[in-house]
């Protein structure tokens, strides 16, 4: 063989060598932070459970098989305000860009079970899939399955899994995103979907999508459902 394309061969495995070494290192830094905090945030999993599975009964979000850059955004958001949380503001500030990205990485590549929470009325959950599947169109509502998917399995960066995700956290969100707490959604449509849903369509699109199972994500936001 060439001399040349021997030696272009080796760099290339040598690159990807390192290259591998270097993501290892840092979802290595990643899970310490998620299990052991930094000198200015506190353990991540002291709310979002030892595995990123949530803790549905206190409101705290399942973390575990998100898109990557999807948590990123969001840990960037609390910090600059556009998402208002008076509990991760200073967790998020208290993080650098690198240490963000790292936490971020870690939990896009856990698939834990889905935590335990009350099964949700049946009824409730029938009107939440209807709404998922078609919307309410009157109103000028698409069907949330639009942009977040079949089965609620998530799109890309900007749109999330929903499937397994707590109803009580759905359910804040959506209102909080009705109030005006929240901004960070791509071109407000978020903002714009849930001004126009009624409370009870809330709470049965959050019964529906909490109802469904787990389902595992790729981190990398080109990867479709």
């Amino acid at each position: 063989m060439n001399e040349l394309p021997m030696k272009r061969i080796v760099a290339a495995l040598l690159a990807v060598g390192v290259s591998s070494l270097a993501t290892a290192a840092h979802a290595a830094s990643g899970q310490q932070i998620a299990n052991s905090g930094t000198s200015g945030a506190p353990a991540c999993s002291s709310c979002h459970g030892d595995q990123g599975e949530g803790q549905p009964s206190s409101g705290f979000p399942r973390l575990a098989g998100l898109n990557a850059q999807y948590l990123e955004h969001q840990l960037s958001s609390f910090k600059d305000g556009t998402r208002k949380n008076d509990i991760m503001q200073p967790i998020a500030a208290a993080l650098t860009d690198d240490e963000r990205n790292a936490v971020a990485e870690y939990y896009a590549g856990l698939h834990p079970p889905k935590a335990e929470e009350a099964l949700p009325d049946k009824a409730l959950v029938a009107a939440g899939a209807a709404l998922a599947a078609v919307g309410d169109w009157p109103k000028g509502l698409p069907g949330c399955s639009q942009c977040h998917g079949a089965g609620g399995l998530g799109v890309g960066h900007a749109f999330p899994q929903l499937a397994g995700q707590s109803a009580s956290y759905i359910e804040n969100e959506l209102q909080a995103w009705k109030s005006g707490d929240r901004k960070n959604d791509p071109m407000g449509l978020m903002a714009n979907v849930a001004k126009k849903l009624t409370d009870d369509q809330i709470k049965s699109v959050a019964a529906y999508y909490a109802s469904l199972p787990v389902e595992a994500q790729s981190a990398h936001p080109e990867a479709k459902p």
